[in-house]
């Protein structure tokens, strides 16, 4: 998908998330998150899926760490290799911390997405993050579960296509709580800060 194209969706999500902050995760001062803090929102509880060694997965493999979850496909020429890149110098700047955090490329193209092709895509920017597919089924399910828009684009050329998607992170506590929705334009800087601070207990 264009990166201008991405852009305006998660703008548009960015807008409408806002009325979900539901504040810190209870009791505490509320952190200052340079992202959207969407605390309290009734969805991305769930995650049933296979990453790319093989290994069946769900969010509660993750428990006590922060995760970082987009969604995306191999093939995106800006987006997802953007977002990427970003939460790669995210996890540079956390230090030891990143051995708390899991990121999570979420393919919304299985069909082409296969493990052969996200094992080498996603462990590029970093060894420690993880690529996961399913089924047409699951990963219909997945991008509900989590309020994320996908839609195939025929392309120039007949049998080919691009798809536009939801050009943002969803960021998860260490109790698997929905915290933050990152945008795009967001920086390494700015979301190592939010991570670390959900890391201190914020």
């Amino acid at each position: 998908m264009s990166a201008r194209r991405g852009v305006l969706i998660a703008g548009a999500a960015a807008a409408l998330l806002a009325a979900c902050d539901g504040g810190g995760s209870g009791g505490g001062k509320k952190a200052n998150f340079t992202a959207t803090d969407i605390t309290g929102a009734d969805y991305g509880k769930s995650l049933a899926l296979t990453d790319h060694t093989g290994k069946p997965r769900t969010l509660a493999d993750f428990s006590g760490k922060v995760v970082v979850v987009f969604f995306g496909f191999t093939q995106c020429p800006d987006v997802c290799p953007t977002t990427l890149a970003t939460m790669a110098d995210v996890m540079k700047r956390l230090g030891p911390d990143a051995d708390r955090v899991q990121v999570l490329f979420v393919t919304v193209d299985p069909e082409r997405d296969t493990p052969a092709v996200l094992a080498p895509y996603v462990t590029a920017f970093d060894p420690r993050f993880l690529g996961l597919y399913g089924d047409k089924d699951a990963t219909a399910k997945t991008t509900r579960d989590f309020k994320v828009f996908f839609q195939k684009v025929p392309g120039k050329t007949e049998g080919t296509y691009s798809i536009d998607h939801t050009a943002a992170s969803y960021v998860l506590d260490g109790k698997g709580r929905l915290r933050l929705y990152v945008r795009l334009q967001q920086t390494g800087e700015d979301v190592a800060a939010d991570i670390k601070a959900l890391l201190g207990g914020a």
